[in-house]
């Protein structure tokens, strides 16, 4: 199983060339098997960044969602458990998205593909890969 950080998840959908051959490779591999996810608070933090014009999606949001979706991304909903796990993560940055993102790939032991220098430096994390690097 593959979690995408948000960042990474961008850079799939526009085709950035940040993302070196062997991720794209483990993406597809993950795709076909139906194990490529993200989770739902990706979608809100992509939201605020539109909202606050940090990042441009040519087609509404929920359009864009559907599409992925329909492609075979598939979505991990925030839960209890996660949201708990988030909150008690030792020594790790204040963000709240990455919070919840990290504690999504701990609680379901996905790979989480990440560059997010903090997150890739965190030890509570094994099951890290860093798609650009």
């Amino acid at each position: 199983m593959i979690l995408l950080d948000t960042h990474v998840l961008i850079w799939l959908d526009g085709g950035s060339d940040r993302l070196k051959d062997t991720a794209i490779a483990m993406i597809d591999e993950a795709l076909v098997k139906e194990e490529l996810f993200v989770s739902s608070i990706t979608f809100w933090e992509v939201a605020m960044l539109v909202n606050k014009q940090r990042l441009e999606i040519a087609i509404p949001l929920s359009l864009w969602r559907k599409n992925l979706l329909d492609s075979g991304l598939r979505e991990l909903p925030v839960n209890g458990t996660i949201g708990i796990q988030a909150a008690e993560l030792q020594n790790f940055q204040g963000d709240p998205a990455d919070r919840i993102i990290t504690a999504s790939a701990i609680e379901t032991s996905a790979y989480l593909l990440t560059s997010d220098r903090k997150i890739l430096a965190w030890d509570g994390l094994i099951n890290k890969l860093d798609p650009a690097g």
